[in-house]
């Protein structure tokens, strides 16, 4: 399980449900564990008013493990399964209203840092009186993607938020945050040639914290930090080693002629 488990820690993002899918055939007897720990990346589907007869018509939503049923997936925006189920799972009504609060206010939030791409959140009861929340964020940074600049020939961030609520303890609740973001980027031109650069990491954050302003502001300011923790890891390890290595073996212009003669 640990080998399989390092394997798509450097399986690139693009190739990760391919590698998923032959680890799941070599190891069946693993496949709970393999589809319960590996991430994904996010897809997401266009609603239409006329199949599903939404209110919100023209809404996307993100499709992940977290929201599917069989082959179908529920919708936060309407809370209907498409394609259609009877029998699918449902939040309870106080968990739903929550649910459809959190959207409305992670789609801002995604707004003001992402400038675009789809968000999604879902919600659901838990075993030990709690609930749990997913808080899912795709950007397309594409030419033709949902981003505002565009300057990728391809490029997808991916974040995947998972927070586990505990029960109410004399007005204090803990909280555990695991959260995984995938990164691929590939450019293309001619001052820099063709260059593909993609990874992911993971961390995990536990806080026990009192409910008086509640759990969406909780979650919100855990979310926001942790994704703050991770851009700055993202941009030492990736971004920042890889323009050490590239100055190194290919040093700046500027830098040639200062270079002493060889002995």
């Amino acid at each position: 399980m640990e080998a399989a488990l390092g394997l798509m820690r450097r399986i690139h993002p693009k190739h990760s449900e391919t590698a998923l899918s032959a680890l799941l055939g070599l190891l069946p007897h693993l496949s709970s564990d393999l589809l319960s720990q590996v991430d994904q990346p996010l897809r997401s589907l266009t609603l239409f008013n006329s199949v599903l007869c939404d209110v919100d018509s023209g809404k996307e939503f993100i499709l992940c493990e977290y929201n599917r049923d069989a082959d179908s997936y529920r919708s936060p925006w309407s809370n209907k399964y498409h394609p259609p189920l009877e029998d699918g799972p449902y939040p309870s009504s106080e968990l739903r209203k929550l649910e459809i609060e959190a959207n409305e206010v992670f789609s801002i939030y995604r707004d003001q840092y992402y400038e675009g791409g789809i968000s999604s959140v879902y919600m659901w009861e838990d075993e030990n009186e709690g609930f749990v929340g997913c808080f899912l964020i795709k950007k397309d940074g594409s030419k033709t993607g949902h981003g505002r600049r565009g300057y990728l020939q391809e490029g997808s961030w991916d974040a995947i938020h998972v927070i586990e609520v505990g029960p109410d303890e004399e007005g204090i609740t803990h909280y555990c945050l695991t959260s995984t973001v995938m990164l691929s980027l590939t450019t293309n031109d001619q001052s820099s040639g063709t260059f593909s650069l993609s990874g992911s990491i993971r961390r995990q954050m536990n806080m026990d914290l009192s409910i008086a302003d509640g759990h969406l502001c909780n979650m919100g300011k855990m979310i926001e930090e942790m994704e703050s923790k991770l851009r700055n890891s993202l941009d030492q390890v990736y971004f920042g080693k890889t323009k050490e290595m590239v100055c190194t073996l290919r040093p700046p212009a500027e830098v040639l002629p200062m270079r002493l003669p060889d002995s």
